[in-house]
């Protein structure tokens, strides 16, 4: 049994949301200059022009890419051969969390209360933690901030299994062309079918997370893919919804098994500026 102490968690966690508000993935970055070689409307070119300076600003300076630094979503995979020691595992994050966020001057989001008290936390915690055992004895951390106007644009749908590939493909293509501006195109869209009502939403966050642009390995949700992504690029919604070829930069679908008498569809919609970084311990 391997021990990993809740200290290193915590000082893993704030680099990784320091670095997470500030950095953009590689993938993300040729995504979004294979975007703008493809983009041919002058107000999408524009755009992308203004979002290419605005990453290699923040890559030189090492500042926020986004005033909205959001929710830190934390994703962790904990190996079953590992024994975390030294306190709990959910008030190491947090301390994490609110580490990384004050010292990376990154902006605090998250209210207390959702309706009646809605005061600042003041350090954006808590972070929202979503946790698996898997194999092995090793700790991996995710950490995507997640900002409200691509966040607000989440959809959940209960569709009826007979509904099938035309109601996946109709309810996703929806979903993100009436979002428009609102999520700071070109964005990935995260699709998670299957599961429950919760858990497609978190298959949908999880897509987000995979290599940008990566397809999945099954060749019919690869074809998912793909098809979801012309016809959203077809809607003509364009760079931050000014109009162009390139409203998605890419789709990208978990599936997992559901109930005879569900088909429920999630999905993720991210800004351009797809923040997340991972860290193995």
């Amino acid at each position: 049994m391997r021990e990993i102490s809740t200290s290193t968690i915590e000082k893993e966690v704030a680099q990784l949301c320091e670095n997470a508000g500030c950095d953009l993935p590689e993938d993300v970055k040729r995504l979004i200059n294979e975007g703008r070689e493809k983009e041919e409307s002058p107000f999408g070119k524009y755009a992308f022009d203004l979002i290419c300076n605005n990453i290699e600003i923040a890559d030189r300076d090492h500042v926020p890419l986004c005033q909205d630094t959001g929710l830190a979503l934390i994703f962790v995979d904990i190996g079953q051969d590992v024994h975390v020691v030294g306190g709990d595992l959910n008030e190491a994050i947090n301390r994490g969390v609110a580490e990384g966020y004050t010292n990376g001057y990154l902006r605090k989001s998250v209210v207390k209360d959702p309706l009646f008290h809605r005061d600042n936390t003041g350090d954006n915690t808590p972070g929202f933690v979503y946790t698996r055992i898997v194999p092995g004895d090793k700790i991996k951390i995710s950490v995507m901030p997640k900002g409200a106007g691509s966040e607000n644009m989440c959809a959940l749908k209960m569709l009826k299994p007979a509904q099938g590939l035309d109601g996946v493909l109709d309810f996703v293509t929806d979903a993100v062309v009436s979002a428009g501006g609102n999520p700071c195109p070109p964005s990935i869209v995260g699709v998670g079918i299957g599961s429950d009502a919760e858990g497609a939403l978190l298959l949908s966050k999880r897509a987000v997370l995979r290599e940008a642009g990566a397809h999945n390995p099954d060749k019919e949700y690869a074809q998912l893919e793909d098809t979801l992504l012309k016809r959203i690029n077809d809607s003509g919604v364009g760079p931050m919804g000014f109009g162009g070829r390139v409203t998605a930069l890419a789709v990208q679908v978990e599936a997992a098994p559901t109930h005879i008498a569900m088909l429920p569809v999630g999905v993720t919609i991210s800004c351009h500026c797809t923040r997340h970084t991972t860290a193995i311990l």
